[in-house]
């Protein structure tokens, strides 16, 4: 049974509704894995096996939820009704919200059975998933590496089979980033995607998602997550066809532009900068028009601390929040030394500070969209070094601050375009020479996830990745 974890949700849900297995089955099979795997690798920061057992029990298989009695993991950034909502932080001690969140909410009314909240860096900060609570999360393929933040414990637990696919929070890349890790599929959305109700509002930079197998479910999973809610302030235009649609259709010819220059300066690894050069080999062979481009962002001198202030903001409020539902205030016993960096740097700041900061990442937003006039999409290195090894970013050093900014030289791909809001997504398209998986990350127009998804389906089908696993995964 632990083979079929590895499937794609849609083959799942597809077996349990003509009957070839059951949801408690496959759910047990799932918990199993999870017992035997997480010792290892430390994906999870709660399991309910009970829940979850319940949830798939009944289920049957006239069900009518498109994913009724598939297994799935809920990020701890997100509120679900009945288990402990972290952020992997100590600030929020043993907080237990009595609501889901939006997405949540659309996941359970799927019919996914959720087994249970995944680990990430402590708020959501680092592109490392190593919290002073709980512990660092593994990569399957070396577990001496990072599987990647934030979503880290989300793409670990994909990675090595305990789950067909998981929810995760894209803010700077989160989602992006242990799909590259991790050799999995990762889609950040168009800014108002998806709603992030019922706590918050429009956000500048998050964006909810999953991290998959296959660029079909991440499409279905899209389809299901999107469109507005009540209350909602702002919202991005709903697609004229279903993104599952866009996967079965060929792209055409498009215009993709590529580049290997970063919005920060970075060094290259020459791994990441091949995979870039030889996606856009492949890319020509598929038909597509392709050539190197100018980098449409410039380097702006203040791009970084722009961007930091408007990433630090939602950070302190999650702080402000943690200490809220638990009656206690913040203190650096209850959050990490990052975290209390980012907590009086954000003190010292006023609205006006915040707000023209958001403000210059507009501004700074057009100009870079610009480029997006002559091409349909735009190739970038999903990292810029290989999956870190654990301890490489500490959030607890003595330099919280310079781990901060170390983060910034792993991952300098990601971040521009939760800045811009447009879509991107990571794919596992090599596999380097180390034994570690390589990724490529495609950009697109405002609001135009279909074109990505298409190709991205278009990339898959030239060279199958979903079959890969790491050696954890097959003992």
């Amino acid at each position: 049974m632990s083979e079929l974890l590895f499937k794609p949700a849609g083959e799942l849900a597809t077996l349990i509704h003509t009957g070839q297995i059951s949801s408690s089955e496959l759910i047990a099979a799932a918990l199993e894995r999870i017992e035997a795997l997480e010792p290892t690798i430390n994906a999870f920061t709660h399991i309910d096996a009970e829940g979850a057992l319940a949830a798939a029990e009944a289920v049957s298989a006239d069900d009518p939820r498109p994913f009724a009695g598939v297994p799935i993991a809920i990020k701890d950034t997100a509120p679900v009704a009945g288990m402990p909502y972290t952020m992997a932080s100590d600030i929020f001690g043993d907080f237990v919200p009595g609501h889901d969140a939006f997405v949540v909410r659309r996941i359970r009314e799927a019919g996914f059975v959720i087994v249970g909240k995944t680990n990430m860096p402590e708020l959501g900060i680092l592109p490392v998933s190593e919290p002073r609570r709980f512990g660092p999360v593994r990569n399957p393929w070396d577990t001496g590496r990072t599987p990647g933040g934030s979503s880290g414990g989300a793409g670990a637990a994909v990675a090595a089979g305990m789950l067909p696919l998981a929810h995760g929070a894209d803010g700077g890349g989160s989602i992006r980033i242990p799909a590259s890790c991790c050799g999995l599929v990762g889609l950040k959305p168009t800014r108002g995607r998806i709603s992030r109700g019922p706590d918050l509002g429009d956000d500048l930079l998050v964006q909810d998602g999953v991290l998959t197998r296959t660029v079909a479910d991440t499409a279905s999973m899209l389809d299901l997550l999107s469109g507005y809610e009540i209350g909602d302030t702002t919202w991005a235009p709903p697609p004229s066809e279903p993104f599952t649609a866009a996967v079965k259709t060929e792209p055409g010819r498009l215009r993709i532009g590529y580049t290997t220059t970063a919005p920060i300066e970075a060094p290259l690894d020459p791994l990441c900068e091949q995979a870039v050069h030889g996606a856009a080999q492949l890319l020509t062979e598929l038909g597509h028009h392709v050539e190197e481009v100018p980098a449409p962002w410039g380097q702006e001198q203040d791009l970084f601390r722009v961007f930091t202030l408007a990433f630090g903001t939602p950070i302190a409020m999650g702080i402000h929040f943690g200490g809220l539902v638990t009656g206690r205030e913040p203190t650096p016993e209850l959050v990490e030394p990052l975290s209390w960096t980012f907590w009086e740097g954000i003190r010292e700041r006023s609205a006006l500070d915040y707000l023209l900061a958001r403000t210059q990442l507009s501004g700074i937003s057009r100009g870079i969209i610009a480029l997006w006039e002559s091409y349909d999409v735009v190739l970038t290195p999903g990292l810029a070094e290989r999956p870190l090894p654990i301890g490489e970013i500490d959030a607890c050093s003595d330099d919280p601050w310079q781990d901060f900014g170390r983060s910034g030289r792993f991952t300098p791909y990601t971040a521009i375009f939760n800045v811009t809001g447009q879509p991107a997504i990571s794919v596992p398209l090599f596999h380097g020479d180390d034994g570690l998986p390589t990724s490529i990350q495609l950009a697109g127009r405002p609001a135009d996830e279909a074109t990505l998804l298409s190709l991205a389906a278009q990339l898959e089908a030239a060279r199958p990745w979903a079959d890969r696993r790491p050696e954890l995964a097959t003992a």
